[in-house]
């Protein structure tokens, strides 16, 4: 494995299994035991973790995140709402769910996708291990990953990582609105959930967002990680775009 795909956005798109992922070296036994504990509970929420879960090594912030010296999203957006893509042969048999997780995007704002054809910058999906994806414009041929169990919500998830959005609950704001319970965190992945600085467009916080974790993402014991202190029924949901959502990509890319 390649060491800068280490360190993408890894986030599995299953409902009801995950794939495993190559494991350099060996797993250790608190490890695995780790993964036995926590792979229900996961799996429960949506299973976006899990990739990350057994690349340990890779160390990136957030557990899932390229790391950048500025979180701050208007330095990463694209030139223009036109996105350019290409689908790689491998995943044609994908065609339909990445045209309708851009369209997702598309119908709420003025952001559109369009079929590259000389343009030097563009999104391209491909087959991965997960679903993956640089958070904003890093130039060139860019690759989002989709993995078979990857579904509709998930893709569009690292869309909107690529057009420059990090995760809701590392707003420094959170605390209002969400209780992080440490203690049945795994302790390898406390940064997945550390505070970071960055423009909030002067969006208020989302615990709906398509962008926010999960209750259960990265326990150690089967126990919450994350708790919603507002009223919410779909914390960590990947089914649609939330208001906040779509008012935060319309303002990051001004659209009318």
């Amino acid at each position: 494995m390649h060491l800068w795909l280490l360190n993408l956005i890894i986030c599995f798109g299953c409902t009801t299994k995950v794939k495993s992922v190559p494991i350099k070296g060996n797993l250790t036994a608190q490890l695995f035991n780790d993964l036995q504990i926590i792979w229900q509970s996961i799996i429960k929420e949506s299973p976006e973790t899990i990739a990350e879960l057994q690349t340990f090594g890779s160390h990136p912030i957030q557990g899932d995140i390229l790391p950048r010296i500025d979180r701050n999203a208007l330095h990463m957006i694209w030139p223009s709402p036109a996105i350019p893509y290409e689908i790689h042969d491998e995943i044609k048999s994908r065609k339909s769910d990445i045209e309708a997780a851009t369209k997702m995007i598309s119908d709420k704002t003025c952001v559109t996708f369009h079929k590259r054809t000389s343009e030097t910058d563009y999104l391209h999906f491909q087959n991965g291990q997960g679903c993956a994806s640089y958070v904003g414009l890093i130039h060139g041929q860019q690759p989002i990953y989709v993995a078979s169990d990857c579904r509709i919500g998930n893709i569009v998830h690292e869309i909107l990582h690529a057009l420059g959005f990090y995760h809701e609950h590392t707003r420094m704001d959170r605390d209002q609105y969400i209780k992080i319970f440490e203690e049945n965190v795994m302790k390898k992945a406390w940064n997945n959930f550390s505070k970071q600085p960055g423009n909030t467009l002067n969006i208020p916080y989302d615990v709906s967002s398509i962008l926010h974790y999960g209750s259960w993402y990265f326990s150690s014991n089967g126990l919450p990680t994350i708790e919603s202190l507002v009223e919410t029924e779909d914390m960590g949901q990947r089914r649609r775009l939330t208001k906040f959502d779509i008012e935060r990509v319309q303002k990051l890319y001004n659209c009318d």
